[in-house]
């Protein structure tokens, strides 16, 4: 089981805005290119969207299904992979201070993902967390510090590379 955190400078409610814009997805998750939304309303339970992952030449069709939303806090998603078998991917939102505490839990349920996981695939699941969760961050926070922006008259907070260690997980 493959879990990870990040702390992101930006606010619990401004980290899930993106986590609730299904055009942001391909944005923070790594893999996925355009994606369609296919059934229900995004990130409502049962609402799926649909999109590519390319592996070299490979095109593999994927969908996700959100399977728990708790509006704010937490979004659990059923990764389907097609014959690879199917992930869930849990993001918990916690607020720390000003902040936003993003922790990913991520396993596989079906397939031979779940066969052959073992250290060498927990290593490439963490590693796309880490890319995950830097795109996420990175994203939030710049949304985020435009609102700021406008909203403050131009004074700034920092952001996580002006504080060295901040928001590494």
């Amino acid at each position: 089981m493959a879990v990870r955190h990040r702390l992101v400078q930006a606010s619990p409610p401004a980290v899930w805005a993106v986590l609730a814009d299904p055009d942001s997805y391909v944005k923070w998750v790594v893999g996925p290119s355009e994606v369609t939304p296919e059934q229900g309303q995004w990130p409502e339970v049962g609402a799926t969207i649909h999109y590519e992952v390319c592996l070299g030449p490979a095109r593999l069709t994927n969908e996700t299904v959100v399977r728990r939303c708790e509006a704010g806090t937490a979004l659990e998603l059923e990764a389907k992979a097609g014959r690879l078998g199917t992930a869930r991917i849990a993001v918990e939102l916690r607020p720390w201070g000003e902040d936003c505490l993003v922790i990913v839990d991520e396993h596989p349920l079906r397939g031979p993902g779940g066969v052959l996981h073992n250290a060498g695939v927990e290593l490439l699941i963490q590693l796309r967390h880490r890319a995950m969760l830097a795109r996420l961050a990175e994203l939030c926070e710049t949304r985020e510090g435009a609102a700021r922006d406008g909203a403050a008259g131009g004074r700034r907070r920092p952001v996580s590379a002006a504080r060295p260690g901040a928001g590494r997980a």
